[in-house]
């Protein structure tokens, strides 16, 4: 995954005091430390890149509003554990992740408990959809196994789902890839290129940020309200005035906030987009995911509205198992065939296998394991609802109708902070910066429910322990874990 600064890229004072948030802990006095630290996650989270050049240390002073003297004692502290090189003349830039990459990576560390992973493990009857995969195998073993489209078997099945739910839809509008986050990669392959501007919600899923950028477009952020939802008036201005190429939009039980956009707000925004002839990236990996009724009741997808410009992208990594690496796209068939055709310089087409285990997933005996798995789910984010009331009281949150996290707003500007410590209490957390286009969201922090009830009670507890940690001058530099 590529970062948001290119490699050997300079990153100014004020680009990186945006990024660091609210990197100095309350009531502090070990400023140097606090910013070391902060700087540190940046470089293990991946947003400052090795051979990132650093501002100068006045620049750097002026944009946090401290004294060059502590920028001075926080870059002596990087060099020692090797994150920082200087020369006299050339500057500092990021060198490497410190002493601690040379150790185990704390998520694999015993007894961690992985809070930045929004994704469940398998959903029970895959181990029979694998006995069943292998035995339909034989009749593709005499063929060369490529199948640029899919597997027809599964594009049929995903084509009657998507007409189940009101989007009606025929085999040669599916196209099969190598996961949701593959497929939104082709899409913006094709939908736009360098200086083009992206129209996504924020907050939003931290890799779409990140692919746009390595595409070298420019994200245009629309804020989200975590409890009103979509601004539809400021998605209309930024098309007209934007004029995005695309939009990234996830609009079922969006990641990270958990909301839904209702049938109205559907046909609005759908029809904004048809009428400016915007296409639209619909993500729906958490659709399938309903806590409050069964997803063909729900309201139509947002494709149904938006016109012929729509690409419906589905995953089936959170509704079924992220290890079984598969997605598809929902489009045209005049855009699928402009995909087919680019799509050979990404890949060849999704494994053959794995397309017969999903297959056989979506057989009606695996919509009831999945009816199951919404009733499981339901448990454990109530589960982790009731750890946030015990432990962390003065947190606030909207219930999720679906999805697989809580969105909570923090008494005070700490995510930044609390994620450092919360690595160091046994807790991985991703920073709400990650979330947002330009950082920042320091008061918010989401936490993923896919973890049995006794590890969620278990998590928020450390947590607790964490924020008092953090109140009470103590860090730890988080490990770079992905952010799903």
């Amino acid at each position: 995954m590529s970062s948001h600064l290119p490699l050997g890229s300079r990153v100014s004072g004020t680009r990186l005091a945006v990024l660091l948030g609210e990197w100095r802990r309350r009531g502090s006095r070990q400023g140097a430390a606090d910013l070391a630290a902060a700087v540190e996650l940046q470089v293990l989270d991946g947003q400052l890149p090795i051979g990132t050049r650093l501002p100068a240390e006045r620049e750097l002073a002026d944009a946090l509003g401290v004294s060059r003297t502590l920028i001075g004692a926080a870059l002596d502290r990087l060099r020692s554990t090797g994150v920082v090189a200087s020369r006299r003349g050339a500057g500092s830039w990021i060198s490497g992740a410190g002493h601690r990459s040379a150790a185990p990576a704390q998520h694999e560390r015993a007894g961690l408990i992985d809070l930045a992973r929004a994704a469940p493990p398998a959903l029970p009857g895959l181990i029979n959809a694998v006995d069943t995969a292998r035995r339909d195998l034989v009749e593709h073993l005499s063929g060369n196994g490529y199948l640029t489209g899919g597997l027809p078997l599964l594009r049929e099945r995903i084509a009657e789902r998507y007409t189940a739910r009101g989007l009606p839809t025929t085999p040669d509008q599916v196209m099969l890839t190598a996961g949701a986050y593959s497929a939104f990669v082709l899409c913006l392959r094709m939908l736009a290129g360098p200086g083009d501007r992206v129209l996504v919600e924020q907050p939003t899923y931290p890799n779409a940020i990140d692919a746009v950028r390595a595409a070298h477009a420019l994200p245009v952020p629309v804020a989200l309200d975590p409890v009103r939802g979509w601004d539809l008036t400021g998605i209309e201005a930024a098309l007209r005035q934007a004029s995005p190429r695309f939009a990234y939009l996830v609009v079922d039980f969006q990641n990270p906030t958990g909301l839904r956009l209702d049938a109205a707000g559907r046909e609005r925004l759908g029809g904004l987009l048809a009428r400016s002839r915007t296409p639209v990236v619909v993500d729906e990996s958490l659709v399938e995911l309903d806590y409050e009724g069964d997803p063909l009741d729900a309201p139509p997808p947002l494709a149904a509205f938006a016109g012929d410009l729509a690409l419906t992208v589905g995953s089936a990594a959170k509704s079924q198992w992220g290890g079984l690496r598969l997605g598809w796209i929902r489009a045209s068939a005049e855009l699928l065939d402009r995909l087919l055709s680019s799509r050979f310089a990404v890949d060849l087409g999704a494994p053959v296998f794995d397309q017969l285990v999903l297959a056989s997933l979506l057989e009606p005996e695996g919509y009831a394991a999945l009816a199951q798995r919404r009733v499981d789910f339901r448990l454990q984010r109530d589960a982790l609802i009731d750890a946030v009331h015990a432990y962390c009281p003065e947190w606030t949150f909207e219930v999720p109708a679906g999805g697989l996290s809580l969105w909570c707003r923090l008494p005070e500007p700490m995510s930044t902070r609390l994620a450092v410590s919360a690595a160091n209490h046994g807790v991985q957390l991703a920073p709400a910066s990650r979330f947002g286009v330009h950082g920042g969201l320091e008061r918010w922090l989401r936490l993923p429910f896919g973890l049995p009830p006794d590890q969620l009670l278990e998590a928020v507890r450390r947590l607790s322990l964490a924020v008092e940690s953090v109140r009470g001058y103590a860090d730890v530099p988080a490990a770079n874990v992905p952010v799903t």
